[in-house]
């Protein structure tokens, strides 16, 4: 029986495969902030906007009986995206869309109503209706990045 052997070098097909993955794991960041970027607009949107200031009553145990004037707006200009290095890895990036609890304690009940108000979810619906778009946004960037790093962009 004869036998045939054959030697191949990979040291170039493994750089290549390395500086692929390299390329993906650069882009994954700005895609995502792409993709949130379409969500924290469409949350924009949808936040309701009272004309008129109103008085927020403390309830916590550390608030209880204090009250707080907030300008009409404030719950809209509270909302913010922020990156979660926490919740994130080299091949996932998380961001949050919500609103800082200390410039608008009472988002969550406007989200979620309260006993004697009514729900006006905003999250959940800007999301939803958003998604799909939000996904576009960030499969582009995804691309445009990858692509601008494959071209020695930075």
């Amino acid at each position: 029986m004869r036998e045939i052997s054959m030697r191949f070098d990979t040291s170039n097909c493994d750089a290549a495969l390395d500086d692929i993955l390299e390329r993906a794991r650069a882009s994954v960041r700005p895609a995502a902030q792409a993709a949130t970027q379409v969500v924290y607009q469409e949350v924009l949107v949808r936040v309701p906007a009272s004309p008129k200031g109103h008085w927020f009553h403390g309830t916590s145990f550390k608030t209880t009986g204090q009250k707080y004037w907030f300008e009409p707006g404030s719950l809209r200009r509270a909302i913010y995206q922020a990156y979660s290095a926490d919740n994130s890895t080299q091949d996932h990036a998380t961001y949050h869309v919500s609103w800082n609890r200390k410039k608008a304690p009472y988002g969550h009940w406007v989200e979620n109503g309260t006993s004697r108000a009514p729900a006006q979810p905003f999250l959940r619906p800007a999301y939803e209706a958003s998604i799909d778009r939000a996904l576009d946004a960030g499969r582009v960037k995804f691309s445009e990045s990858y692509a601008s790093l494959a071209k020695g962009g930075s």
